[in-house]
């Protein structure tokens, strides 16, 4: 196996570094180049760690000729554009948890200063003056928070602020009232809590829901008196509204760490009495710049070097420790996408992927996956488990999963249906010895055959002397048969043969085949 390759483009904790070396990856370390510099040299790299200066544009990915990964050191990939990556067939990673709690600190203690006025009256006390009486504060306790997401980072936040005596509240279509109850807060709707919430701190990612959630008529909405936190993403506060509702007074208070455009070196909000800015210090604690560092680089080690996929963005996850099993699932898996693909061509129109016995037990998504970069490698040679859904879904295709518990004649299998307009077609394949991949049905003909190298798919009538003339037509084209095997429907009825040829199948030679007396149908296969 050639060793991997990863470039660090951004100022890392050298842990990360460390970590791939340990590991058995080469890595280098070269940071600071513009984006044409960075374009000439990444082509030579099967993975780019990166925090947030490095811009993962289309432009750059044009050139990253051997880039399978990308791991973001944090939470944001905003600075990556993942559906080009996801059209290269490029996993995207990034670390939501590790710097988790420093974020949730840095919104907490963003909250306080907001609540005491502390950034104006250290000022006022630098500047000379003792202004006692002009910085008149509010108390946390018995207040109501108001969290606008309630997952890794927001369920911290509410466990902190509950242990200051707050009620908490919390917007979040994913939150389920069993999560609710356990964290100790109330589920409600989002018009609820802007109307409830003295403080409301924001903790979702930026999305086509999440743009501009607290838009002026959002802002409108809320209690008089609000203070607004935002650690999360700049665009979810529409920033020129919120302007507007501190001037008046609707808003007593908002603390940014997080801005539409960064850097923000220029902000309507500058400058406005009761706004407080940090320059984007969610993540910016020792601890937590090196946890992310460490956890970039293992979980781009585990990718590169046991096909391994965690907190990924634009594919499932796929510990390293399920890896290793599925591994020949997988590979049967793409088999028989191959295979339909090759025999149906763009007849598919939908596809349902069915698991049974052991394979029911396995995580089914990188099966489907493996099963979907088979088929779509019919229309693209750079199709892979990344950009296969993608490519599906353009397409149109309807795509499906089935697990059964029960289990049938073979102790593990997967069987794919594809569905076309001339009806369903189905393949099925199973696993000897746990390892190696057997197609066991054909369209509804019971067969045994390995799928690998060139193969020929061939439907004729059942009829004595046909094998005897397919082996001389293959012989006299100098083609040798490495495995021939066969099924049929009912003797004199229809037949299938699968046949392992050493060298590809020229088309004239097709041709003669085709010509033989009883044949059907003929596809060279490719596997």
């Amino acid at each position: 196996m050639t060793q991997p390759k990863v470039l660090i483009s951004d100022k890392m904790d050298p842990r990360a570094a460390a970590i791939f070396r340990e590991r058995g990856i080469h890595v280098d370390e070269i940071t600071g180049k513009t984006p044409d510099e960075l374009a000439a040299i990444i082509g030579d790299y099967d993975g780019l760690a990166i925090r947030s200066s490095t811009k993962a544009t289309p432009k750059l990915l044009e050139h990253a000729t051997n880039l399978k990964v990308i791991g973001r050191a944090g939470i944001g990939v905003d600075n990556v554009d993942i559906p080009a990556a996801t059209a290269r067939g490029i996993v995207v990673m990034n670390t939501p948890f590790g710097n988790s709690i420093t974020t949730a600190e840095h919104a907490i203690a963003l909250m306080f200063a907001l609540a005491r006025q502390l950034p104006e009256a250290d000022a006022s006390t630098q500047a000379g003056k003792w202004e006692k009486n002009r910085f008149m504060g509010v108390e946390l306790t018995a207040k109501t928070l108001g969290l606008i997401g309630a997952g890794n980072i927001g369920s911290i936040v509410a466990s902190r602020a509950l242990g200051l005596k707050m009620k908490v509240i919390a917007f979040d279509p994913f939150l389920s009232p069993e999560r609710a109850l356990e964290l100790g807060i109330e589920k409600v709707e989002l018009d609820e809590l802007l109307k409830r919430a003295d403080f409301i701190t924001l903790h979702t990612p930026l999305t086509d829901q999440t743009r501009g959630i607290l838009s002026r008529e959002a802002l409108a909405k809320t209690k008089k008196g609000v203070r607004i936190i935002n650690c999360a993403r700049g665009g979810l506060i529409d920033e020129a509204a919120l302007k507007d509702a501190l001037d008046s007074g609707q808003v007593a208070g908002a603390a940014l760490d997080v801005f539409e455009t960064e850097p923000a070196t220029d902000s309507p909000l500058f400058g406005t009495p009761g706004f407080i800015s940090t320059p984007h210090l969610g993540a910016s604690t020792t601890e937590a710049q090196v946890n992310v560092a460490i956890q970039v680089a293992e979980q781009m080690s585990d990718f590169l070097l046991l096909g391994g996929v965690t907190n990924a963005i634009n594919m499932p996850s796929l510990s390293a420790e399920e890896a290793p099993r599925l591994k020949p699932y997988m590979a049967l898996a793409d088999k028989l996408g191959r295979l339909l693909g090759q025999v149906l061509g763009d007849q598919v129109t939908g596809v349902s992927i069915e698991v049974e016995g052991a394979a029911a037990a396995l995580n089914q998504k990188p099966i489907t996956g493996a099963v979907l970069a088979g088929l779509m490698g019919t229309y693209s040679q750079t199709v892979n488990m990344v950009n296969a859904p993608v490519l599906a879904k353009e397409r149109g295709l309807d795509v499906r999963e089935v697990r059964h518990e029960r289990e049938g004649d073979y102790q593990t299998l997967v069987r794919v249906t594809a569905a076309t307009p001339g009806g369903d077609r189905c393949v099925a394949g199973t696993l000897f010895g746990n390892a190696a991949p057997r197609l066991v049905d054909i369209f509804g003909v019971a067969v045994e055959a390995e799928l690998a190298g060139h193969m020929l798919y061939i439907v004729n009538n059942d009829t004595p002397g046909f094998i005897g003339k397919l082996g001389t037509t293959l012989g006299q084209a100098g083609l040798n048969i490495a495995t021939f095997n066969l099924g049929r429907r009912a003797a004199g009825g229809e037949a299938v043969a699968l046949v392992a040829i050493d060298d590809p199948v020229p088309p004239e030679v097709v041709k003669q085949l085709c010509a033989l007396e009883g044949v059907r149908e003929v596809v060279p296969l490719r596997f």
